[in-house]
């Protein structure tokens, strides 16, 4: 189940004021044009800022998410009728072929339960055509960025047009690894209206998620830096083999890269 920020009605219709800078779809935007994406597959759509950023650049794109609140915010956004957009998850899609699935953000993470992250990475999988890419990224955990989410780092007052002020922070709730809790917090100046959201995310370790993905068939070609949180994020891109393929030559893990200085990862 979606979290309340997404469900929620008047959470969901103010979530992009409060998020506004979405760089990091830049360099999910470059590797589908890069890859010659025609067809994407966007799992966890949310509002709908990636799909319709991939259409306006031509290409088709299927978007689905389990929060209904969310999809209306979408298909309210001009240019959403070039989307196909769907209610529910990657594990109930007709049939698709795409060339690249993606899970931006927070999405990979936010699927905390061990059977319905394996059921999603199928469901990506079935939705891919042979030779077709998954894309997603997660955190690393060895950066603890949690330590960084309470009132103090987070606190913020955004005007959000046609609603007024909007006061908001983020509590830290709960770590029991590889599961950290925390809570979101709206205030609605006009009304006085204070709306919370908590959620879960899944900090799972590189080799873990490396072998997931290879367990359910996939060929992981690389795990890149983030480039806009260097150091603090794993990227993946997994592969559907093709026919012609030994997907059994592919299950062992790659190796964990050095860190540098800095410590940042190099590229796998």
């Amino acid at each position: 189940m979606a979290d309340e920020c997404f469900r929620h009605p008047r959470l969901a219709a103010i979530y992009d004021a409060l998020d506004p800078e979405r760089g990091d779809l830049d360099a999910y935007v470059s590797t589908a044009q890069e890859l010659g994406a025609r067809r994407v597959l966007d799992i966890g759509c949310g509002t709908g800022v990636f799909p319709l950023m991939l259409a306006s650049h031509g290409i088709e794109v299927v978007a689905v998410d389990p929060a209904e609140a969310s999809i209306a915010v979408a298909r309210g956004k001009p240019g959403s009728e070039s989307v196909r957009w769907f209610h529910g998850d990657a594990t109930a899609l007709p049939p698709l072929c795409v060339d690249l699935a993606t899970m931006t953000a927070n999405v990979a993470q936010a699927i905390v339960d061990t059977q319905v992250w394996h059921q999603t990475l199928q469901g990506a999988y079935a939705a891919l055509r042979p030779g077709g890419y998954l894309m997603f990224e997660t955190r690393d955990p060895a950066r603890r960025a949690w330590e960084e989410w309470n009132r103090q780092a987070t606190h913020g007052v955004t005007q959000v047009p046609h609603v007024g002020v909007v006061e908001s922070w983020v509590d830290l709730v709960d770590v029991r690894l590889p599961l950290v809790t925390f809570q979101r917090t709206y205030v609605f100046v006009t009304d006085r209206q204070r709306l919370t959201s908590r959620s879960t995310l899944c900090f799972r370790e590189r080799e873990e998620v490396i072998e997931d993905l290879v367990a359910q068939g996939y060929v992981v070609e690389e795990v890149r830096d983030a480039p806009d949180r260097p150091g603090r994020e794993f990227v993946f891109l997994a592969r559907r083999p093709g026919p012609a393929e030994d997907a059994d030559s592919y299950r062992t893990p790659l190796p964990q890269p050095e860190r540098d200085a800095a410590g940042r990862y190099g590229t796998a």
